[in-house]
């Protein structure tokens, strides 16, 4: 009996090389200081997604825009090695591609300094939009919205569940997007970038009500996350797993992937943000992107106290 492959999620937006420094504080300017830790690892909101895809049990395809430098060979060969497909990644010559420096204090917390790349083209053109037919999701974020427009339009017309990391962005950007994914889900700083001034639930209440979007969310790190689903006007509240954070780079992206992937599955909507918010919270505590069994044992456990 052969069964059913998993099923596939595009991932389009940023993918970073994350140099990665462990320090006790972060330094004020002017300043020189030791770090006690360093990497040098695979970074970016929607590459770490589709990491969390794969490494969850599903299949992940990455769409998105390097240059010929020695960091996009760091990238491309790290992602190749989680069976990610990257028949969706474009090589610009004489482009150089993202890179960060991310200082991470010994309470978890960090702060990031990002280089978006140069010479990277913005016309989505070349996209492989064919391979929407297989896909049982697609999830972008806002670094590249002239990709994430094309993308979504080809989901949507398919009915392919959509999925927005709304971190934190130009407003603008957030306005033309939002109203093109069925589920928006947001940062903190993502939501304030999106309905400036506004309270939570007024917040929400804007996204569902425009476009395609059916739930709109924002992650709250270790206090939860409030979700509403569109014709509600309460936003429910999903709580967060207590943890404690060593890294929390990357964990609102693996959020946003495990949560893709949920909706690929078929998921329940408090289960899939069950699965999502235990798949960043082991993020944050152990620095690393968790596989599926790891996953699931940690909510069993969880749940049992």
């Amino acid at each position: 009996m052969q069964h059913p492959s998993p099923p596939l999620v595009i991932c389009l937006g940023n993918v970073v090389a994350d140099h990665v420094f462990r320090v006790d504080d972060v330094p004020q300017p002017p300043a020189k200081a030791q770090a006690r830790g360093y990497k040098l690892s695979i970074g970016g909101m929607a590459a770490n997604a589709a990491i969390a895809v794969a490494r969850l049990g599903g299949r992940a395809a990455f769409w998105g825009r390097v240059g010929d430098d020695p960091n996009a060979e760091l990238l491309t060969g790290g992602l190749r090695e989680e069976g990610i497909d990257l028949t969706g990644l474009h090589v610009f010559p004489g482009a150089r591609s993202p890179v960060s420096a991310v200082l991470v204090d010994r309470f978890g917390e960090r702060a990031i300094l990002g280089f978006r790349g140069e010479g990277l083209g913005t016309d989505p053109a070349w996209l492989p939009l064919d391979m929407m037919r297989d896909a049982s999701a697609f999830l972008c974020d806002p670094r590249w919205p002239e990709g994430a427009a094309a993308a979504l339009t080809a989901a949507e017309a398919l009915d392919i569940p959509t999925v927005l990391d709304g971190e934190r962005s130009e407003t603008r950007l957030l306005l033309d997007l939002v109203p093109r994914v069925r589920y928006a889900i947001f940062s903190a700083t993502g939501l304030n970038n999106y309905a400036p001034g506004q309270r939570i639930p007024e917040a929400l209440r804007r996204a569902v009500s425009e476009g395609v979007t059916r739930m709109a969310a924002v992650t709250r790190g270790e206090d939860s996350t409030l979700w509403l689903m569109r014709g509600e006007t309460t936003p429910r509240e999903t709580k967060a797993f207590r943890i404690e954070a060593r890294d929390t780079t990357g964990a609102g992206d693996v959020f946003h992937g495990a949560f893709a992937l949920a909706m690929a599955e078929g998921m329940a909507m408090e289960d899939a943000l069950r699965l999502a918010s235990a798949s960043g919270a082991l993020r944050a505590r152990d620095g690393t992107t968790a596989h599926r069994a790891e996953v699931e044992r940690f909510i069993a456990e969880y749940g049992t106290g």
